[in-house]
């Protein structure tokens, strides 16, 4: 376990998880000021405002994005196991991404009360306001 202490801030808009063949072109709504994208041989997977996504596209809305504040090192261990493990034992899901700076974890919106009880009882802080329909 980890003994950092994160400050976690909530992304400003509801994301959508969406799920595209591997072959798919990258969509124009795949756009917005949060856009992740990840192709393997299986699939593309996109994360985006939910409000860009149309509804036939597969895909998992009403998703949170809680971001860790600043840079996390590369080399540093075992901090999303860390966070992973209380949200599960809170029974939170979790989707992990990851950037070049830090790590973003997303959630259901109908999750956040226990997310932010299990990231806070660690010591971390959650702030920002959830994001309207």
């Amino acid at each position: 376990m980890t003994s950092l202490k994160f400050h976690f801030a909530i992304h400003g808009e509801r994301l959508a998880i969406a799920r595209l063949a591997p072959d798919a072109a990258m969509p124009a709504w795949a756009r917005g000021s949060f856009v992740s994208s990840t192709r393997t041989p299986a699939e593309l997977s996109i994360v985006c405002a939910a409000r860009h996504v149309p509804l036939d596209v597969v895909q998992v809305r009403d998703r949170l994005a809680l971001g860790i504040e600043g840079t996390v090192s590369m080399a540093a261990v075992g901090i999303m196991a860390s966070l992973c493990t209380a949200l599960a034992n809170a029974r939170v899901s979790v989707f992990v991404l990851a950037t070049y700076d830090t790590d973003w974890i997303l959630i259901s919106v109908d999750s956040f009360d226990a997310a932010r009880g299990a990231l806070e009882a660690l010591g971390h802080r959650v702030s920002g306001e959830l994001p309207a329909i």
